[in-house]
């Protein structure tokens, strides 16, 4: 028997196992998919406090947020680094002074330590209105920071499984019968069933919350979940510097546009409403009309459904706390605890957004210690993610050294392996002088010795997982590059018994 089985591998299931196996708790995490297969790689990409949340009186979910930005930046500086939004005043549908305030409460809410602060700039005087239709106006100048978001979720597990949990991909929950000692779940693989038992049962199925609820016999909550599609788009790149833009709407929706993977800008999101079942989500031609409409009122070049090189799109789980529009519906998460005499406790969880994904498995671990009497003290903050230990936190700095170590490795294939494995680089290196060294190269700079990591230590199993939640290589190999990857995997399951 396991202390918690966990439901769900997106980024507050990956959360809660390893804060819980951080504190000495047994876990096992299934997923039906991929990690992060689903929402928590079709996000913005950003670690932010929810600069618009303040309209809608958010104070607490966003003083947590900011909270946490820094924090989270600390703990993994190579997915995560601090971006300037720029946040044009032209074609605003709010005052400037109202903007201004906003942006001062965002600023001292949460506190900042090195982030910048906001300031205003006049459009024709600076770089930050480079590309931009209208340079006329002034707009103001805020921090954020963006993340690599399924890598989060998989450093998460990672971090999870060498603290003793047990992570099962491509294993969905079946069934669930509540005794008043644990759970007795079924699990399926595509092996066939088995049979698990666990004191407690975490729901972090995100949007199949409800359906997780209904396959648990005597679960019950009065909570609700509300599905939202969020969608994004990537055109080539818009204009130069390596800042964000907010852009705002008449309808006071916003749509941010911000530097992608080099060559590209990202372009998101919708608020649009998802009837039915939860389901693998596709952008549509409203949306995207949607998003480049917005692009195309204050960029200079004009962008048409041709341009799009790739879409992307996620259902958001949101806690449905009954509000008319899509938009206004809190981004705050509740956590539901079912349990009592003789019931066996499920903690279900509703909503929630990245930036404070660890705040939240802080609040479950507290809500189940009662339940797990020999769970430790709380102890993530400021424990670095895998690969994220770097002298300062200085990204820079360490891959300098990565690069004088290995003079003869191009700098743009350090500079990726840095990003995306940090100081656990050498694991996939190891003694190689140059590439050649690492195996066939498949594509963009992804060589043998790299799949051959994601593949034992990262739960990656097809080309997909590789391409687009791995990294985002999908965007910049030659088209017949899957299907070498996919050749390669299926010679390559003896290396997937320490992820599993």
């Amino acid at each position: 028997m396991v202390d918690l089985l966990v439901v769900g591998g997106g980024i507050n299931g990956a959360g809660i196992a390893r804060d819980a196996a951080g504190r000495g708790v047994s876990v096992l995490l299934v997923e039906q998919d991929d990690l992060a297969g689903h929402t928590s790689s079709a996000s913005t990409k950003l670690i932010h406090g929810g600069l618009r949340y303040l309209e809608y009186g958010e104070f607490r979910l966003v003083r947590e947020a900011l909270i946490e930005r820094e924090r989270l930046w600390k703990m993994a500086p190579h997915i995560i680094w601090p971006l300037r939004f720029v946040l044009p005043q032209t074609h605003s549908p709010r005052p400037a002074w109202q903007v201004r305030a906003g942006l001062f409460l965002y600023d001292h809410l949460g506190g900042r330590d090195e982030l910048p602060g906001t300031k205003t700039v006049r459009l024709d005087q600076t770089p930050y209105g480079a590309g931009l239709s209208a340079r006329n106006g002034r707009a103001f100048v805020y921090s954020d920071c963006w993340v690599e978001d399924s890598r989060l979720v998989v450093l998460n597990a990672l971090d999870a499984a060498e603290r003793g949990a047990t992570i099962l991909t491509r294993t969905r929950l079946v069934a669930a019968a509540r005794e008043a000692d644990g759970w007795t779940a079924t699990i399926a693989d595509a092996v066939g069933e088995r049979r698990v038992r666990a004191r407690a049962l975490v729901n972090a199925a995100g949007p199949w919350v409800a359906d997780v609820i209904g396959r648990a016999a005597g679960a019950k909550s009065e909570r609700g979940v509300r599905l939202i599609k969020g969608s994004h788009v990537v055109v080539p790149r818009l204009y130069e510097g390596d800042h964000a833009f907010m852009l705002q709407n008449a309808d006071r929706r916003i749509v941010f546009a911000i530097p992608y993977e080099g060559r590209f800008t990202l372009l998101g999101t919708t608020d649009q409403p998802w009837e039915g079942a939860p389901a693998k989500a596709a952008i549509d031609a409203d949306e995207t009309a949607y998003i480049l409409e917005t692009a195309n009122r204050y960029f200079v070049h004009q962008l048409t459904p041709s341009d799009v090189v790739w879409s992307y799109a996620g259902i958001r789980p949101l806690y449905d706390d009954r509000k008319g529009s899509a938009s206004a519906v809190t981004r705050d998460y509740v956590l539901d605890l079912d349990a009592g005499p003789g019931k066996a406790p499920m903690l279900s969880i509703f909503g929630g957004k990245i930036t404070t994904y660890r705040k939240l498995a802080e609040h479950a671990l507290g809500e189940l210690a009662r339940f797990l009497p020999a769970t430790g003290p709380a102890w993530t903050a400021g424990a670095a993610l895998p690969g994220g230990a770097m002298p300062g936190g200085d990204f820079e700095r360490f891959l300098s050294a990565a690069e004088a170590e290995r003079p003869n490795f191009p700098r743009p294939l350090l500079r990726r392996l840095a990003r995306a494995y940090g100081t656990r680089i050498a694991e996939i290196l190891g003694p190689a002088a140059n590439p050649a060294a690492l195996g066939a190269d498949l594509g963009g700079g992804l060589h043998e010795a790299e799949i051959d990591y994601l593949v034992r230590a990262e739960w990656a199993r097809t080309a997909e997982d590789i391409l687009f939640r791995r990294s985002k290589l999908g965007l910049h190999v030659p088209a017949e590059t899957a299907s070498r990857i996919d050749a390669l995997l299926a010679t390559r399951s003896d290396l997937r018994s320490v992820a599993a």
